[in-house]
């Protein structure tokens, strides 16, 4: 068997899973239903991409289909990127500006039409099989990676959005929203780099090499995608949006005009007052014991402006709300570690009880703050 046949018959498994990936995704009860929506086309726009490798022998008979079939390459990063601020943004809704993204697909079939559509088979099979000596061809094929380029610059800054606002504001330490839509967006930009370099590459050396560097990259980013939508499947707390009108603390000081930035670092009278305010409610009523506790939550317990506590804890405390949090949390911890009378609680039942719910997160929370790991700690004072 050759290495075509290998990748032919490889990447006709990816395109099945990817198909019953996707109508699962499209089936299954979910309140994501957008997001669902997105990623199953998202899934099946990369299955059409990849069926290149098996399916030209049907679609050259067939060059309107063919040539439809390349273009839905066009829609692959909008989608995705739609995708990403469904994800991240609980109340992102599709609008009819979002229609302008798939602008590039509309004019490449537009190009296509005297080329292909309306031209007569003979035509259409020359061009098809001369494609890459069509001058436009190349410019295609770069403004292709430059919409991509351009498409996850926009999904890496809604996700650096997504992680200031979310630690300015929540303190539920599950979410992995931003963990596994990063990881999966650094997957797919490796999958395209190998792509961008083969597409290179192919006009200096032979590259099948690359060929067969690509489909086995693009497997494994097919399989990695299974995981990351059984997950949040599976374990839908675990993906938590954020609205999208929360505004990160640095532009609610710019707006509160009684907040200069060269004054940043000094504290009015009342500004320090309403800090020890919130400090002693930390302490004696511990709210932070509640796991899904929000900054909004906070405010409203305290009875202060959620603008104001803001920017309060982010700017002159110089903290994340999720770390202001947390660090209240580690101290219980401390105490509980350090109380012999509890020395038969497990670390599991002490996180939970602290407002923590991932053993994972407690962890590198408590040996950030103490330079050791909960056991080590209670070791330390209790022998």
């Amino acid at each position: 068997m050759d290495s075509n046949s290998l990748i032919s018959i490889i990447s006709l498994i990816a395109v099945f899973v990817s198909v019953l990936l996707s109508f699962f995704l499209l089936t299954v009860p979910s309140e994501r239903k957008l997001g669902n929506v997105l990623l199953a086309g998202f899934i099946l726009l990369n299955a059409i991409d990849l069926s290149a490798w098996f399916i030209y022998g049907f679609t050259i008979q067939h060059p309107d289909l063919e040539i439809f079939r390349r273009s839905a390459s066009w829609l692959i990063n909008p989608v995705f990127y739609l995708y990403a601020l469904s994800i991240c943004f609980s109340d992102f809704r599709l609008k009819a500006k979002h229609l302008l993204n798939a602008l590039p697909f509309i004019v490449y079939n537009l190009v296509m039409l005297p080329k292909v559509y309306l031209a007569d088979f003979t035509a259409k099979t020359i061009f098809i099989e001369h494609y890459g000596d069509w001058p436009a061809s190349k410019i295609m094929l770069l403004a292709g990676h430059l919409q991509f380029a351009g498409y996850f610059i926009g999904v890496f800054l809604v996700l650096r959005k997504y992680r200031k606002i979310y630690l300015e504001n929540y303190a539920d330490s599950r979410t992995i929203t931003y963990k596994w839509l990063f990881q999966l967006t650094v997957v797919i930009t490796i999958v395209h780099a190998i792509v961008m370099l083969k597409d290179i590459l192919k006009f200096i050396v032979s590259t099948d090499v690359f060929n067969g560097a690509q489909i086995i990259v693009g497997i494994n980013a097919v399989f990695i995608l299974c995981w990351f939508v059984l997950k949040a499947l599976y374990y839908p707390d675990l993906f938590r949006g954020i609205n999208s009108k929360i505004q990160p603390a640095d532009d609610l000081v710019l707006e509160d005009h009684s907040v200069r930035e060269p004054d940043k670092g000094v504290l009015s009278l009342q500004d320090q007052e309403n800090i020890q305010r919130i400090r002693d409610y930390m302490v004696q009523k511990e709210p932070y014991l509640e796991p899904a506790l929000t900054i909004q939550d906070l405010a409203d317990q305290i009875n202060m402006p959620v603008k104001d506590l803001s920017i309060l804890i982010n700017n002159h405390l110089d903290q994340h709300f999720f770390d202001f949090v947390n660090a209240y949390r580690i101290e219980k911890a401390m105490k509980i570690l350090r109380d012999p009378a509890r020395a038969k609680l497990t670390i599991l039942e002490i996180l939970y009880e602290i407002g923590f719910n991932s053993k994972s997160s407690f962890n590198t929370s408590f040996k950030k703050h103490t330079d050791l790991t909960p056991t080590e700690y209670r070791k330390k004072y209790i022998h």
